[in-house]
């Protein structure tokens, strides 16, 4: 047991994690769950998406980062002594280190007709288990969370609501432990429990006649549809079809979310099933499981676990009763500030939403699909990232080398792979080694970028799209957005080696597509070049946006005040506003603060769905991540690949409420998070990050045009 010191330390620690107000959000409309009242969050095994299921930490943070209703999810679990333990499963030696200090005593038992090899709790008395519980990441590992009884719950958490679910009463049975003698015991010393579940008809049915039906509500728990349940031997599939008997001794389903919303074989949804509105019916509540943000999930939803938890709840057609997630931090924002909203809702913050590609995290970057999905999505400003062609078109792609987005390696112009050293490391094909006419029949590809962890993007229309002139681009979005970004880099180069002169391109595109006169869309102008900005500055009046690549952590007076005489704002990256370390975010930095005081727009990318994109810290939600940056660093604008998710996000029903701002809309306060890993388990120390300097802005400016290649007109 840890020292009463080290547990009120971690305590403080917790309640810093987030606010302490958690007054109710917004109202919402009617609710189409059974009741009509908003679906309950049910937190499994407390926050065990960060720490370790059924810890106290994981208790504590689900409580104090919740819906003030949420109920705890304790899997019960019965010791060799009789206590009951909450533990994610019977079998120990998944999820604890007891192999290392009991490897003599595994054993090997039948579970449910099943051969399980493993250390059990039955084989062990409570004062045994003073092993440590893992959790998903290893670094908190070393605090060596123990196993807690449900009166340890009870009593050191206080949560609002209870939820007991008794997966293995028959093996508990066959080794003469009785669930049914922990449950009278536990009404003796004042325990209440508010929901109980099991998979077994026979438990449920034996269970009634003990629990007050007044104050526990019996819940079935289906498992994979072609399992048998052990009672009546039929499949949990097949007894869906008789929601009059499951009637008889529950007031509840718990279904996993492929009943509800199944998925074919590559992860795209099918149409509901009807099993919401036919329990409903029966006067039957629906929860529903496996909502789960650190995997993958369908398609549809872009990888946003926000998004998939409003298809239960807010589809219009119905909603569950309540989510079982390992993040309750997630279906409590979807409940309270994001049902309801609709697509025309009003944003209650002006952070600007800028695309990356336009919405390349759904569609082949810069295709004309990509675009048209980001005006869809809500994006304020769209991106072009203006390359040339060998003959002098300018068109928008991500990257001068066109391996990156296209499968022009496996095509006829893979012969024209060369490294150039000036432009990046190894080798490409690059944009200005074929015509426009060639460029514009090669096939897309989309961009993967986290493709090391087996996390593909919407797969279907992988090599969907057509890539567009820049002519095209501004005829696409001319009045159909706030604004337009068009960055341009590697000009120099394109200079002086190649003849090739896009900031000129660039400015007779705009002035034949009329931008160039003051008009109510914003047109900006993007480089990590001082000299291209320069160049804008003496011959338009666009804003010019100053993109620092590298990570930094504050700025030298005179390096801003150099920044302020060419540019209007600043794109800095994530971590140069929240540092990171091993996953974990580490402080604040003065980046923000510095540019916004010599009066920069300051813009920050890249924000992506991709749980493995973000923090800890931000438990695996775009969501949180996005409002750390809105309203805890106070950012002017974000670049993301989902624009649909930053603009959801701007319309929640929970910002500008003020002290009744819920704790799940809270900014998180970097580092708290990395406090809780215990010394023996902290990453190294990264390097401090750097300064910018004079040195890091100033550079000459472009050469003059060699061998210039005059523009071929655009529909060419």
């Amino acid at each position: 047991m840890l020292p009463l010191l080290l547990l009120l330390l971690h305590s403080s620690i917790l309640e810093a994690l987030v606010s302490s107000d958690s007054g109710p959000a917004a109202s919402t409309p009617a609710w189409k769950t059974l009741q009509g009242s908003p679906p309950l969050v049910i937190a499994r095994g407390g926050f065990s998406g960060i720490f370790p299921d059924s810890s106290i930490d994981a208790y504590k943070l689900a409580v104090n980062t919740s819906v003030p209703n949420v109920v705890v999810w304790c899997d019960l679990q019965l010791t060799k002594d009789e206590a009951g333990i909450c533990f994610p499963e019977v079998k120990l030696s998944n999820a604890t280190d007891i192999y290392n200090v009991y490897p003599e005593r595994t054993r090997d038992y039948l579970i449910n007709g099943v051969p399980t090899r493993g250390l059990f709790t039955i084989d062990f008395n409570l004062t045994e288990l003073s092993t440590g519980v893992y959790s998903r990441t290893n670094k908190f590992d070393g605090n060596r969370y123990r196993i807690l009884t449900v009166e340890d719950v009870v009593k050191s958490v206080k949560p609002p609501g209870l939820w007991l679910n008794i997966q293995n009463d028959k093996f508990f049975r066959e080794h003469n432990l009785s669930v049914q003698k922990f449950l009278r015991s536990l009404s003796t010393k004042r325990v209440s429990v508010n929901y109980l579940s099991s998979p077994d008809v026979g438990f449920l049915r034996s269970i009634k006649l003990v629990i007050n039906s007044r104050t526990t509500r019996l819940v079935f728990r289906f498992l994979e549809q072609n399992e048998i349940e052990p009672t009546t031997n039929q499949t949990y599939g097949s007894l869906l079809q008789n929601l009059k008997l499951i009637k008889k001794f529950a007031s509840g389903i718990l279904v996993p979310k492929g009943y509800i919303w199944p998925a074919d074989s590559n992860l795209y949804l099918q149409p509901h099933t009807s099993v919401v509105s036919d329990a409903h019916k029966e006067g039957i509540q629906v929860f529903v499981s496996d909502l789960i943000n650190d995997v993958p999930f369908s398609y549809n939803s872009s990888y946003d676990p926000l998004a998939e938890c409003l298809t239960f709840i807010d589809n219009g057609a119905f909603s569950v009763d309540g989510v079982l997630s390992d993040f309750p931090i997630t279906p409590s924002a979807a409940i309270n500030c994001f049902s309801g909203i609709g697509e025309n809702a009003t944003k209650t913050v002006n952070t600007l939403v800028i695309s990356k590609y336009g919405s390349s995290g759904d569609y082949p970057a810069c295709t004309d699909l990509a675009y048209r999905k980001a005006i869809s999505d809500g994006a304020d400003v769209l991106d072009c990232p203006v390359q040339m062609s060998k003959d002098g078109i300018p068109f928008c792609f991500s990257s001068i080398d066109l391996t990156e987005s296209t499968t022009v390696a496996q095509s006829s112009f893979s012969n024209l792979a060369t490294s150039i050293p000036e432009i990046k490391s190894g080798s490409g094909i690059y944009t200005f080694s074929l015509t426009w006419n060639e460029i514009k029949n090669l096939t897309p590809s989309i961009l993967n970028p986290y493709a090391n962890y087996r996390l593909y993007r919407n797969p279907k229309v992988k090599n969907q799209g057509t890539f567009l002139t820049l002519s095209d681009f501004l005829t696409m979005t001319k009045d159909r957005t706030h604004g337009i970004l068009i960055s341009i880099e590697n000009a120099a180069y394109l200079t002086e080696k190649q003849g090739l002169t896009p900031i000129n391109a660039v400015l007779d595109a705009l002035h034949k597509a009329g931008y160039d006169k003051i008009g109510p869309q914003k047109v900006m102008i993007q480089s990590t070049h001082s000299s291209v900005l320069k160049k804008f500055k003496e011959n338009s009046k666009y804003e010019r946006v100053y993109k620092v690549i590298a990570s930094i952590h504050d700025a030298l007076d005179s390096a801003v005040a150099d920044i302020k005489t060419f540019a209007d704002s600043v794109v800095i990256q994530k971590s140069s506003v929240f540092p990171v370390t091993a996953a974990f975010l580490v402080k604040t930095t003065n980046t923000v603060s510095k540019l916004q005081s010599f009066n920069l727009s300051v813009y920050v990318e890249t924000f992506s769905n991709e749980f493995v994109s973000q923090a800890w810290d931000y438990y695996s939600d775009a969501f949180v991540e996005i409002n750390s940056f809105v309203l805890g660093a106070k950012v002017h604008g974000i670049i993301t690949d989902f624009p649909k998710t930053a603009d959801r996000y701007r319309k929640n029903l929970c910002l500008n409420v003020g002290k009744k701002t819920p704790p799940y809309m809270s900014p998180i306060k970097p580092g708290i998070l990395l406090q809780k890993v215990s010394q023996d388990y902290l990453p190294p120390p990264s390097p401090p990050l750097p300064v910018l300097e004079d040195t890091n802005v100033t550079e000459p400016p472009l050469p003059a045009v060699s061998g210039f290649r005059a523009a071929a007109p655009a529909s060419a």
